[in-house]
């Protein structure tokens, strides 16, 4: 398979789509990811996820670099109806993790693939369980810097995964990039994954 454009500067979705085999070039999309009054959290990252892919596409474009296709992912974690992003601070981290604390909740993750001026979009859904977290946890693990980059404040695929009790869904779509999907996408559009 040729080389691929990827629309993150995310080293999760860097790892994970070597993890495939997949060979890429990174040029950072750079668009306001704001929810749209009365979005649901679906129509939201499909709908980022698909700007991002067709911004960095344009990007190709314009820098006549060689036409490939054009990956992009978005994330967000659902609780209560109500989309939790990164956190603001250190002080909505703490309250974020309170929230999810003994708590079920949705990660929605949508991938975007832009080739030929065709868009495609894909959509997991995972479900994640966390435990009962103690007070003293939620700041240990807001002292170790990991949740502030993350949405919902946490990482499954660092140390925020000793909160969690239980998924079900990819684990590759919680950590920001379903590999089942990108390989599917990759198919419609002829490029196969090794």
């Amino acid at each position: 398979m040729s080389k691929i454009y990827l629309a993150s500067t995310s080293p999760r979705r860097q790892d994970l789509l070597r993890q495939l085999g997949i060979a890429f070039d990174v040029i950072a999309p750079d668009i306001a990811e704001q929810r749209l009054e009365d979005e649901s959290g679906a129509t939201y990252v499909k709908r980022i996820a698909a700007e991002k892919a067709r911004q960095v596409s344009r990007l190709v474009q314009q820098r006549r670099l060689p036409a490939r296709p054009v990956l992009a992912a978005d994330t967000c974690i659902l609780l209560d109806h109500e989309i939790l992003g990164k956190p603001r601070d250190r002080a909505h981290g703490e309250t974020m993790l309170r929230r999810l604390s003994g708590r079920e909740h949705t990660v929605l993750t949508a991938v975007a693939i832009v080739h030929l001026n065709v868009e495609h979009v894909a959509l997991s859904v995972s479900q994640v369980r966390f435990r009962v977290l103690t007070e003293d946890e939620i700041i240990q693990y807001c002292n170790t810097g990991e949740p502030c980059d993350k949405a919902g404040a946490y990482a499954l695929q660092g140390r925020g995964a000793a909160f969690v009790s239980n998924i079900d869904g990819s684990y590759s779509g919680i950590v920001g990039l379903p590999l089942y999907e990108v390989a599917q996408l990759l198919r419609q559009i002829g490029s196969k994954p090794t």
